[in-house]
């Protein structure tokens, strides 16, 4: 039997070592592959999946909004969208708007922090919103509560905008849907309560109509039933008088006739 020098069989056995240990299993390899970042939520699909299809519309459609919105996500937005309905009835004075207006609208619908709908109850006030833009644009809206219901005030209306339900929620995004579009102050007037009407006076009479009235007031001439009693009695004392001297023209024309 021949014997293979040991120094020939480490030459032969060395190689194949090497290249086994230098080949890592697939399985190792693509769990030492860093782990690629989610993607950044797409603000706008997520409130369409909502009840804000119209709303999420308007807002991919300005350039600037979007733009605004999506660069809100990562550092952290709450957003308040209305529902299709409330839009719908909003489009008129929306048209309205200039595209620097149309862009505050909608920016003025979301404020740069993060607010689950616990903490959004618990931090009322006064809130800047994506629209804010030093002293000159305040943009700001309240948020209150009343009772359990979170209610979004402006100074435009005397009414509040209610929070019916919750579209998206997961740090750092949060999307309410609304039950009516907010409007900004700088975008439009307050709504004043209107004055009580005056009282209206009573229509003046005609000089015909007052003429009339006049003769009708005047008193008549009236009877003896008409006066007074005690001017009645009088009246009949004065003509009594009269009787006895007839009676004595009667009895001296009855004598002269006997004599």
């Amino acid at each position: 039997m021949h014997r293979f020098p040991l120094a020939a069989a480490l030459l032969f056995f060395l190689p194949l070592a090497a290249a086994a240990g230098g080949k890592a299993s697939p399985a190792a390899a693509k769990a030492k592959a860093p782990a690629a970042p989610p993607a950044p939520l797409n603000i706008t699909a997520a409130m369409a999946k909502g009840s804000c299809k119209a709303f999420a519309a308007l807002v991919a459609a300005s350039p600037d909004a979007l733009s605004t919105f999506q660069s809100a996500v990562d550092g952290g937005v709450t957003a308040f969208c209305p529902t299709d309905f409330a839009v719908k009835s909003f489009m008129p004075s929306y048209k309205n708007l200039t595209a620097d207006g149309k862009a505050s609208l909608l920016l003025f619908h979301a404020v740069p922090v993060y607010y689950s709908l616990r903490s959004l109850k618990s931090n009322n006030g006064v809130m800047n919103t994506l629209a804010t833009d030093g002293a000159a644009n305040n943009y700001n809206l309240t948020v209150q509560n009343e009772g359990d219901q979170v209610t979004i005030k402006t100074e435009v209306s005397d009414g509040a905008a209610r929070v019916k339900s919750t579209v998206y929620d997961k740090d750092p995004v949060a999307i309410y849907a609304l039950d009516t579009v907010l409007e900004p102050v700088e975008l439009f007037d307050p709504v004043e309560a209107p004055a009580p009407a005056p009282v209206a006076d009573a229509p003046k009479a005609s000089k015909r109509e007052r003429r009339q009235r006049h003769v009708a007031d005047a008193p008549g001439p009236a009877g003896d039933d008409a006066r007074p009693a005690d001017q009645r009695k009088n009246s009949k004392k004065n003509a009594a008088p009269g009787a006895p001297c007839l009676r004595w023209l009667a009895a001296v024309a009855i004598a002269v006739v006997l004599a």
